[in-house]
């Protein structure tokens, strides 16, 4: 039933598409156990979440306009991804469906290109699109004679057929039997893989207990008033320097200092460009400021105190917290900064 060469030499295209069909299952289904055994996926406030992607997507995907409703079941909708995930990857590992298991990885790989991919430049550095087509060979061919349930049970009950045509009803029954136990599986081994994360993960709120804030933008530039020094943050990595005696700083204000917490972080929208944006103190009153869109695929990336580095949520690219040079990829370029200053008044300042 599965031999690797046939009566005129040839090799079967199952066994030729059988490498590329283990790779693309086991790494589905290790992507979906990766996600349901990592809390943070889930938890809206941590710079790895489902959320904090659906956030970064929605403001570059060309389909933004439906991820930006999706936010408020961002949790549900990364549930929804881990668990296709999963039973994809059994699904084309068994061989069981394989060409509906291939449309439907297909399916889930340009979604994945047109939310959190789509940027990538060049566009082969993205990895979604990539397997998008490489899913195409066994959405056409299926298991194509190679080892598979869908084959097995075809030739096992090949003689129930009637009249030598259509398709058994013990198959039918056998087939459906299948693709239940298979789905509770996806069900019950994503729950347990979930609750183990949870137990080994922890139950904190964020990434080191303490989320990204926000910072509410203020004024505009500087007054002309009297006031004490006031402390200039380099984005460069460069240490603070101060301002002269009596004055304000130049730029525009973007809210208080007081809202980025010492080794913490905040947001704000970068008023010359509307990019967002990330402000870091890494101890007290020592200020760095980059644009917050990852230079790969335009997702917005986020401060991870726990390793005092800067991370994007879609790739997986990080990027030093002090001076924002790339630490790994796949993004080729660091992160840019933005000049940014404290006032006496204590509200920060963004500086051309």
């Amino acid at each position: 039933m599965w031999t690797v060469q046939r009566s005129d030499g040839t090799v079967a295209t199952g066994w030729v598409l059988m490498p590329l069909r283990l790779f693309l299952g086991v790494t589905f289904l290790f992507a979906g156990l990766q996600k349901l055994a990592n809390p943070a996926f889930f938890r809206s406030s941590s710079p790895a979440s489902i959320h904090a992607q659906l956030a970064g997507a929605a403001r570059s995907s060309p389909v933004h306009g439906l991820l930006s409703h999706l936010l408020g079941i961002a949790p549900a909708v990364g549930l929804v991804i881990a668990l296709g995930e999963v039973a994809i990857g059994i699904a084309v590992v068994l061989g069981l469906l394989t060409r509906v298991a291939a449309i439907a990885g297909m399916a889930l790989s340009f979604g994945l290109f047109l939310t959190v991919s789509f940027h990538a430049s060049p566009y082969f550095t993205g990895s979604d699109i990539v397997f998008f087509f490489a899913w195409t060979p066994l959405a056409l061919a299926g298991a194509a004679g190679a080892p598979a349930l869908d084959t097995w049970l075809a030739r096992s009950h090949e003689a129930d057929a009637v009249g030598g045509h259509g398709v058994s009803r013990r198959e039918v029954l056998s087939k459906g039997a299948l693709t239940g136990i298979v789905a509770a599986a996806v069900v019950v081994g994503g729950g347990l893989t979930a609750l183990l994360g949870r137990v080994v993960g922890g139950t904190t709120s964020s990434a080191n207990g303490a989320g990204t804030r926000s910072l509410a933008g203020g004024g505009s530039g500087p007054t002309g008033t009297t006031s004490p020094p006031t402390t200039a943050a380099s984005s460069g990595g460069g240490g603070s320097t101060t301002s002269p005696a009596g004055s304000t700083p130049a730029g525009t204000e973007v809210g208080p200092a007081s809202s980025v917490p010492v080794g913490g972080s905040a947001s704000f929208t970068d008023p010359s460009t509307g990019d967002p944006g990330l402000v870091i103190q890494g101890k007290a009153g020592d200020f760095v400021a980059f644009d917050a869109v990852c230079p790969h695929a335009g997702c917005t990336v986020a401060y991870v105190p726990s390793a005092k580095i800067i991370a994007c949520p879609c790739h997986g690219s990080t990027f030093d917290a002090a001076t924002g040079n790339v630490l790994n990829g796949p993004a080729a370029t660091g992160l840019i900064p933005i000049k940014m200053a404290k006032g006496s008044n204590g509200d920060l300042y963004v500086q051309k």
